[in-house]
């Protein structure tokens, strides 16, 4: 599996007040979680994290994703920027031991292996969660269709009276 971006914290990096970290993907690793995107470009990632220890091996992050994104309108098919501004909160769990709780109001489970996070992933995670599947830029308008006369067999049945 290619990672785009990458950046690993060893848990025990993870004290008593907690840990921020600060996670900006450089132009090539813009580039690349493009290409896993589905969009035409990332123009830049930046996000925050404030890691806390819950219990056991279970570490929460609370951050912040800030980025710039361009994306295809399904309107008018035109590229637009849009940012993208997502707050969030995660769990990251021993790799294995991740919930299949369907229930979307449930905080997230990241799994972690060898006592190292990648927080690189995470803010990728965050990034596909937050991007809006139907990109709309904000003065598209759909087309206004006329309507056409049906051509055909029964179009000339049309202008007879109906009883």
């Amino acid at each position: 599996m290619m990672v785009e971006l990458h950046r690993p914290i060893r848990t025990e990096r993870v004290g008593a007040a907690g840990l921020d970290v600060t996670v900006e993907a450089n132009a090539a690793e813009c580039a690349a979680l493009a290409l896993r995107m589905q969009v035409p470009a990332v123009l830049s990632l930046r996000c925050r994290f404030h890691l806390v220890r819950l219990s056991g091996e279970t570490l929460e992050a609370r951050g912040h994703l800030h980025a710039q994104v361009v994306q295809t309108c399904v309107v008018s098919l035109d590229e637009f920027t849009t940012a993208v501004d997502e707050t969030f909160q995660v769990h990251f769990v021993p790799a294995g031991t991740e919930t299949d709780d369907p229930d979307p109001e449930s905080v997230d489970e990241i799994g972690y292996a060898n006592d190292v996070l990648d927080l690189g992933e995470a803010a990728a995670e965050q990034l596909g969660l937050a991007l809006d599947p139907y990109p709309r830029r904000p003065d598209a308008e759909l087309p206004a269709f006329e309507a056409e006369e049906e051509q055909g067999p029964f179009a000339a049945l049309r202008g007879l009276p109906r009883h």
